[in-house]
């Protein structure tokens, strides 16, 4: 590895970085989003009645309440997966808290979803995220119980490809 390298994994905490598409691809993404949200604001109508609505709330919540069984689950379990589910959590709550308060259509429906929102869903999502970046650093940081010199074992890597069997013969059979 040259020097360059070792001082880029030795900073980067996870010593790998992404490939080199994700940031044109996700930056142009973003940017092609922008003319298509001016599009639906001029182009949708302000009120909109919609089939399976039942379903559709229902279904949503029913992911909610799957994610966060798995925050609490990972949790129990200190997985590695701890991050990422709080990470997903957080993020559907926050969608919830906006779509409930903007497709409230009583005075009576804003004020409990303006409630809602302000004292569970985005509480409970500024948690969810505290808990995933919480996990990150747990992820990051050596063990207390490990000496100083040592680092941390947890990387990305790639896979290295496995030599085809001697005459092309099958693995699984033999």
């Amino acid at each position: 590895m040259s020097a360059t390298g070792a001082t880029a994994a030795a900073t980067d905490p996870a010593g790998a970085r992404p490939p080199r598409w994700v940031v044109p691809l996700f930056g142009l993404a973003a940017l092609l989003l922008v003319p298509w949200v001016v599009l639906l604001v001029v182009a949708l109508p302000s009120a909109h009645r919609a089939a399976h609505w039942d379903i559709a709330w229902a279904g949503f919540d029913v992911a909610l309440a799957l994610l966060l069984l798995t925050v609490a689950v990972a949790a129990w379990r200190r997985s590695p997966w701890l991050e990422s589910a709080a990470t997903a959590t957080a993020t559907l709550l926050f969608v919830d808290a906006w779509f409930d308060v903007l497709t409230s259509s009583t005075r009576a429906e804003l004020v409990f979803s303006i409630g809602e929102a302000a004292l569970v869903e985005l509480p409970l999502a500024i948690l969810c995220l505290l808990l995933a970046r919480d996990a990150e650093r747990r992820l990051r940081v050596p063990p207390l119980n490990r000496s100083a010199s040592a680092r941390p074992r947890l990387r990305l890597v790639r896979e290295q490809q496995l030599p085809e069997a001697a005459g092309g013969a099958d693995r699984l059979g033999a």
